[in-house]
Parts: structure tokens; sequence; C-alpha cells
């Protein structure tokens, strides 16, 4: 059998297909030849986005043609010798292969829209593929094969239909179009088109539910970027494409959180809902510790597998063997060889992650912004947004219908979490205050996703101003006493990003809830890994200003942290966060003398010692000893001296500059080196702090 190409990662509209080789046998080439006309056929039944009328056609004369196929491979049998038809056959092979990438695009769930849009594309498409078959045909030397009359009157009929086959797109489609760019140019003016008008768009074309919206909003923002990629390659300027997507884009998510919030809601809401909660479950059930480089930390751009099966980020690895190593920083295995393979499956799979939490990825020092993260590319996506916004934030204020003020916050969360540009029409829209109200609701279900709207929102300039001034009492109330474990966690990130402020982070740290609340979480043992991560990021953002280390220290974040430390066996992310925390802290004496007191610079020495770490944790652990020995003195320097191991942890960490512990390290070595020469009476000591902690 022929392999051909799949159209799984192939662009629309584009159709690779693959020439049978010039030796082929005629029975390989006809069974083949009969299994695409098979799979041809069986798009009949299917949805088609656009020309119906022309493609129900073409797929008759396949039925017909493929008749004629099996006849002809009855009569060839199994002869070996030279056929003249191959040559015909396998220009037939190409079109049946492009004949069914254009039937997938017309007919695939996502697409739909953006095909009806192409409408005219796709009939130019089709129609010179019907010539071709046609062509093709018409070249056959039915003579050769002494076929019956019958089957020759079937070829003499297919030639004959495809090439007085018409294929142009169907009225109903014109109508459908014009009705679309109608409702366009009324976005542009942000003037609320007409729902009657929208719905039948939308059965014109197939979408009926959220679901269905979510589909087409993927395949969209795919195409966005995939059309910007190309037209970077191509130093092309031009972007009336992208305009368009964008501008459908803008269309699909103003039918999701409008038209659909509307119509028949009790006829699809559980079905719905079942929709979003496979969504959301999908998402979440990706670790984002799996995402990162064990190296870097950092979520991978470049996925590659070494020979251990581990996986890392290319230049991280690179970088690492560069540096004359030969190892798995993993594992500390010696390598036989330092080839890189693709992890295609992660990769994709970080795509997915980026896109769907709009995160931004930089590579080579530049950001590279999802398609979410971006700023709407027409005026008409433009102009949706801001109708969204204002109907989603009118619907929050519903008194009496909680199932109403649900959905519009689940659309709320979904929004606001895939771009700067709807977190900022919400903003002006007024939505910040509503939501905020809606967190002492009873309901744990609106309590969450208006907490989760918040979390999203408080990453918007504007935002975080509203959110601050309004709401940072009661959002420290929900860190402490939300009905559901995710809504604390919500409020817990929240607090994260409204620490980057430094007013609104000393607000935070004057609350006497905020940082308690937050250390429970990292020493709950009901959270995860995760969720500690996120708590101790807030922690970290609130330590920025001083005023409020002492307060972090008073919630016990000493020997919590420590204690994760000494629970945590794998060196991984969780225990880099403690080591970065505690190393903060440790820039004060009094954090210093809490770390020594309590066994953390023995702690430090066994991490720093230890070869099954990764290089990013070792570098938050050279941070925290730094700082011990920059305010505790020759008591820290002299435990250093007495470990073996650690001069050769340093030069390791500095032979990983990349990291940012290079220079760390190398201010220890300098340190451990005075020491042992200031032992030995040959040099001043650079530095001298009082022997105030004998015990460690």
């Amino acid at each position: 059998m022929i392999h051909t190409k799949t159209g799984s990662n192939r662009r629309i509209l584009t159709f690779p297909a693959v020439q049978p080789c010039k030796s082929i046998s005629v029975t390989t080439l006809l069974d083949s030849l009969i299994q695409l006309a098979g799979d041809i056929l069986t798009f009949k039944q299917k949805h088609f986005s656009t020309n119906k009328r022309s493609f129900q056609k073409t797929i008759r004369q396949i039925q017909n043609l493929a008749i004629v196929l099996e006849e002809i491979r009855i009569r060839v049998g199994s002869r070996r010798r030279y056929f003249p038809g191959v040559s015909s056959l396998s220009e037939i092979h190409v079109i049946f292969q492009k004949l069914k990438f254009l039937l997938e695009d017309c007919t695939r769930d996502g697409g739909r829209l953006c095909m009806l849009m192409s409408s005219d594309q796709v009939s130019d498409h089709l129609r010179v593929l019907t010539l071709s078959i046609s062509t093709s045909l018409s070249a056959f030397p039915v003579s050769f094969v002494d076929l019956p009359i019958e089957v020759n009157e079937v070829i003499g009929l297919v030639v004959q239909q495809a090439r007085e086959h018409v294929v142009r797109p169907d009225s109903d489609d014109k109508k459908v179009i014009a009705s679309v760019n109608g409702v366009l140019a009324l976005f542009e003016n942000r003037v609320i088109p007409d729902p009657d008008e929208i719905n039948r768009i939308l059965d014109r074309v197939g979408v009926r539910t959220w679901g269905d919206c979510l589909k087409e909003i993927n395949f969209l923002g795919e195409e966005i970027d995939a059309e910007r990629l190309e037209n970077k390659k191509k130093n092309n300027n031009s972007n009336a494409r992208v305009e368009l997507l964008s501008s459908l884009m803008g269309f699909i998510c103003y039918c999701r959180c409008v038209i659909l919030n509307k119509r028949d809601h009790h006829h699809h809401h559980h079905h719905d809902e079942s929709e979003l909660r496979v969504h959301e479950d999908l998402i979440r059930g990706i670790k984002v510790e799996d995402l990162l480089c064990p190296i870097s930390l950092e979520i991978m751009t470049d996925p590659v597998v070494i020979e251990t099966g581990h996986t890392y980020d290319r230049s991280s690895i690179t970088k690492w063997f560069g540096s004359g190593n030969i190892t798995c920083p993993k594992t500390g295995k010696i390598l036989t060889s330092t080839e890189l393979v693709d992890n295609v499956s992660v990769s994709h799979v970080i795509q997915k992650h980026c896109r769907a939490n709009g995160v931004v990825l930089e590579i080579n020092g530049r950001k590279r912004k999802s398609h979410g993260d971006v700023a709407p590319d027409s005026l008409a996506a433009k102009g949706a947004g801001r109708l969204i916004a204002r109907f989603l934030t009118s619907e929050l204020l519903t008194n009496g219908d909680e199932e109403m003020v649900y959905r519009a916050l689940r659309e709320i969360r979904v929004l606001t979490k895939t771009g700067s540009f709807n977190r900022s029409c919400l903003v002006e829209a007024g939505c910040v205050s509503p939501l905020l109200n809606l967190l002492t609701s009873e309901d744990s279900r609106i309590q969450e996703n208006a907490m989760a709207g918040l979390l999203n929102l408080s990453k918007h300039v504007a935002g975080k101003g509203e959110i601050a001034g309004e709401g940072l009492g009661i959002i420290v109330e929900i860190l402490n006493e939300g009905a559901k474990t995710e809504t604390r966690l919500y409020a817990a990130s929240a607090l994260f990003y409204l620490s980057s402020v430094e007013d609104y982070s000393l607000l935070i740290g004057e609350h006497p809830d905020a940082i308690p609340g937050l250390m429970r979480i990292v020493t709950g043992d009901e959270y995860g890994d995760s969720a500690k991560r996120n708590a101790l990021l807030a922690v970290m953002g609130l330590l920025m200003q001083s005023e409020n280390h002492w307060r972090v220290l008073a919630a016990g974040a000493v020997p919590a942290l420590l204690d994760l430390l000494r629970d945590e066996e794998t060196g991984g992310e969780l225990t880099a966060d403690c080591l970065a925390t505690l190393a903060k802290l440790a820039e004060y004496p009094d954090g210093t003398i809490g770390v020594i007191r309590r066994g953390g610079l023995k702690l430090a020495v066994k991490i720093l010692s230890s070869s099954e770490v990764s290089p990013g944790v070792k570098q938050h652990c050279v941070g925290l000893v730094l700082n011990l020995c920059l305010n505790a003195g020759n008591d820290v320097v002299g435990v250093l001296v007495k470990d073996s191991v650690v001069m050769g942890s340093l030069y390791t960490v500095i032979s990983n500059g990349e990291y940012g512990g290079s220079k760390k390290a190398s201010a220890l070595i300098r340190m451990i080196h005075e020491y042992q020469e200031r032992k030995t009476g040959s040099v001043e000591p650079s530095f001298q702090r009082g022997r105030f902690i004998h015990a460690w």
C-alpha cells in the first residue's frame, strides 16, 4: 500500500500529496486508489461548511469512478509486465489525495467559519481537481484493458461530467458570507448586531454549542499564529489574512459569550458545562513542573531528549555539554552520546498549555507571544471585544438569577485568561467591582469563578489599582476562608500580582492575615507542590519590600521552609523556591540567625554537595550560603572549609554560569581561600563579622 501524508499538522488548503514511484506495480497502485476512493466516499454524509452542492456532485463522480477502478483491478489481475495506464492512474492517485485533503478541510470541526469565508478559494481548488480527473481519465488506455461496454460508458460519463461540472460557491454561501461581513462592519462601529441574524449564520455554519465555539476559536488562533510566522519568514508586511482571521475570532467570541448565553441555554447548559469541565481538566491535568527544564527551571521553548530519556531545553543542555560535562544533569549518568532528539510530544503540550494560559515564552531573549496575548489585528475584533465586556459586566449585575451570573463569570474567566486586550476591555467596562461583590456569594461556583476572574485582572495595570483600592480585604479573607481550595489558591496568586506594585505590597504586608494565610498554604498538607510554589511566589513578591521582611519571619517562614526542604526528596522546583525564599530572608541578620539556629546551614551544605539536585537548585543554594557568610562571617565560612565536597560543587556552579550563580559561587570561593590563608597567617581577611552563632 502507498503511504500518503496525513492532514493532522497540515495548514488548511494545502495539499502535500505523495507522487507514486515510477516502478510501482499496477495492482498496488489500483489497490491504493480503491482505498482512497473509499475514503473520499465516507465524506458523503458529513457537514460541509461551503460548496456543499459541488462537493456532492464530485463525490458522486468518485463513486462511479470507484466502480471503474474495481473492474480494472479485476481485469488486470496480478500481471507484472508493463502496463501503459500506470501514468494516468498515478495522476489520478495524486488528485484523489488532494481531493481528500480538501474534503477534510471543508468538513473539519473548528474550521467551519473560516472555510465558509474561503468559499471562492475552495471553489477554485475543486474546479482544478475535477478538470484534472477528466484529463487524466481521458488519457487512460481503455482498449488495453478490454473492459465491458457498460464500464467504458461509465468512464465516458465521468469524463463528460467532470468537464461540464460548473464549480462555484452555493448561493446560500454567498448570502451567509454577506451576513458575516455585515456583522463585522457593525462590530467596527461598536454597534450591537441583530441576534436573529447571527443565529441564522450559526445554524448555517453548524456552530451550536459552547464547545463548538471553543473549537472554532482554537482553530482560528492556530491559523493566526501560523499566518504571522509565515509572513515573518517571507518578510511580508501584508496582514490582510490575519485581519480577516482576527475579525472572525471576534465574531465567534461574541457568539459564545452573548448569543449562546441566551439561546436555548437550558437545553445546552449541562452539555456545555461538561465540555468546559473537560477543557479545564485537560489544562489542570498538565503539571507545569513537567514542562520546566531541569537545568534552567524555566518552561522549555525547544525540548529535546538525551540518551537517558530525560528532556531538557535545547539551549540549556547544549551549554551544559559545552562546559565539558558528559553526564545527564538529572541522573549523573555518564553519556556515550550527546545527540539531541526533538521531543515533539512535549513541545505540543507546552504550546497547548501556553495557549490556554496566555503564557509568554522567551526565545533567544525575545518574547514570543501566544495569539491570546496579542491585541486584535482588526477593528471588528476590537469592537466585538468591547461589546462582549459590556454585556458580561451587565450580566453580573442581574439580581436573582444565579445561573445567568455563573455563565457570565465562566466567560469572564475564559476571556481574562487568554489576553491582555480582553482584560483591558473588562476593566474599562467596570467589571472589577461586581466581581469583588460576588466573592461573598454562598455559591462556591460563583465565588471560585469570580476569584479566578479577579486573579487574571490583577495582571492588568488598571485592574491592579481597582482591586487593591476596593477589594484587598475581601481577597485576604478568601485566601483564608474561601469555600474551595482552588478559590484560596487563586487569591494567593492574585496577591502575588498585586505585590509587584510597591504601594500594594506594603498594604498586603500590613494586613494581619495576609502573610499568615500564604504560609498556611505553604505548610498545608492538603496543598500540592504547585500550590505551595504559587504561595511562595507571593511571599517572595512581598519580600521585595524590606518593610515586609520581619512580618514574613514573624509568620514562621524559616522553620516552615526548612521543614519543607527536609521533606522534599527530589530536589525539584519546590526545593529551589524554598531556597530562594530563605536566601532572600538571609539578606538581613535576623533572617540569617533564624536560618542557622534551626539547622539551615547544615542542610544547605548537604544540598550543595549533593550530585542529585539540578544546577538551578544549586544556584539558589549558593545564594543562601553566600548571604549566611556575609552576615555570619567566619562562623559559616569555617563550616564550609570543613566539607571537602563544597569547593567542587562551587566550581560546578561556575561552569554553569548562565544560571546567575557563577558570581556568587566565585565570591564564596574567595571567602574560603581568604579564610584558609588567614589561618596560615598569610593574608588579612577582607570581611569581618562578629562570632554570634556557634550552633548549626
